[in-house]
């Protein structure tokens, strides 16, 4: 049940989450470069400074993805009383 309920709730979350990961990585790449960051179809532009800015985007949005959901999940359940993800099994004692 609690999972049911969070589905809208983790939404918004993930919403925010995109929109700081994007604020992130602008930012960042404001420190790198002057030029804006090349994309797949960027004509002018070398294979390393391609994949280093594809690289440090997908880090950045993880990292504020997981930090953000993290900080939705311990929100819920301090307003809920609930975890609303998979309860990690405890390790056998053999």
């Amino acid at each position: 049940m609690g999972r049911l309920i969070y589905k809208p709730f983790a939404v918004l979350v993930g919403i925010l989450g995109g929109i700081v990961g994007r604020k992130a990585f602008e930012f960042v790449w404001t420190k790198i470069d002057d030029e804006e960051p090349p994309g797949a179809l960027t004509r002018e532009t070398t294979w390393a400074r391609l994949l280093g800015a594809a690289a440090l985007e997908g880090m950045i949005f993880r990292v504020s993805r997981y930090v953000i959901e993290r900080y939705g999940a311990m929100g819920f359940a301090y307003l809920t009383g609930a975890w609303p993800g998979p309860k990690r099994p405890k390790p056998d004692d053999d």
